[in-house]
């Protein structure tokens, strides 16, 4: 019930009920996900590293992804597998986007040579064959998860950075901006407070659209053996490593390619459903 003159107050949750049931399904997975990621080391049910039952077991209650080839238990290995392609997936979007929207954010409020001059540093990160160019980074620093997060991080803010410059550019011109401007307002509180909120769900919407990007990214590098060394459980790496043994022992190389496909879909879903919740904002 209303009371009358008084507008009434929107449903806490009207951002989620602008989702479909399949963006609606993405969030959940998303953040059921993430949960096992964070939580990875205490839901083992055995040492990912060690051996705990002979080699090849197909999946059972016992062990319900089976065995590998060492016998260590593959459910284990899986879930330190999310949790090794996942976190550094957020991280890398983070990063991009912290840099990208700082370098955006500068170029939009100040304009002249100096947005020139950004503009022209981001249009030359987005003509380079980024992916071969990290794989090149990779090889020259070596192996390791920290140096291809390095390698994928160095070419994922530019599209940020455009992204936050457009923004910043059509919210400057406008009356409220003006206002303040006129009212004394200037530096960082113009920036912060009446440039960088109007960018924010664009920002948004992109980086989680991103997500599954950057997973897929992240296990091209460790199919590639890029990724962290063995015996570390990456996804990438386990389905590279046992796909000969398709034909045979299907669940080695089919459970952890699986995995992949459910995080980047439930990625872009809820990267879907966060554009719909913000719809109209």
């Amino acid at each position: 019930m209303t009371v009358a003159g008084m507008p009434a107050r929107a449903p806490r949750m009207a951002w989620f009920a602008r989702m479909s049931l399949s963006e609606k399904a993405g969030v959940v997975a998303l953040g059921l996900l993430t949960l096992v990621a964070l939580l990875a080391p205490h839901l083992t049910p055995y040492d990912p590293q060690l051996r705990v039952a002979d080699p090849f077991l197909a999946p059972s209650p016992a062990h319900l992804f089976g065995t590998d080839e060492i016998g260590r238990d593959l459910f284990s290995r899986v879930i330190i597998g999310v949790r090794l392609t996942w976190l550094p997936g957020l991280a890398i979007i983070l990063a991009g986007l912290s840099v990208g929207t700082l370098i955006g954010l500068v170029a939009g409020a100040v304009g002249g040579w100096i947005d020139a001059g950004l503009q022209r540093f981001t249009e030359l990160f987005l003509v380079l064959p980024s992916t071969l160019i990290a794989l090149s980074v990779v090889a020259a620093l070596g192996p390791g998860l920290g140096n291809t997060m390095l390698a994928v991080a160095l070419f994922w803010w530019p599209w940020y950075a455009r992204i936050a410059r457009t923004e910043i550019r059509a919210v400057a011109a406008r009356p409220h901006a003006e206002a303040a401007r006129l009212a004394g307002v200037s530096g960082p509180r113009l920036l912060f407070r009446y440039l960088l909120p109007a960018a924010v769900p664009s920002l948004l919407v992109t980086a989680t659209l991103d997500v599954g990007n950057v997973v897929l990214m992240l296990s091209l590098f460790s199919f590639l053996g890029l990724g962290a060394p063995a015996p570390a459980p990456e996804l990438g790496a386990m389905t590279a490593s046992t796909v000969s043994s398709l034909t045979v022992y299907w669940w080695l190389p089919i459970i952890p390619a699986v995995v992949i496909f459910v995080l980047c879909l439930a990625a872009n879903l809820a990267g879907d459903g966060v554009r719909s919740a913000l719809r109209g904002v």
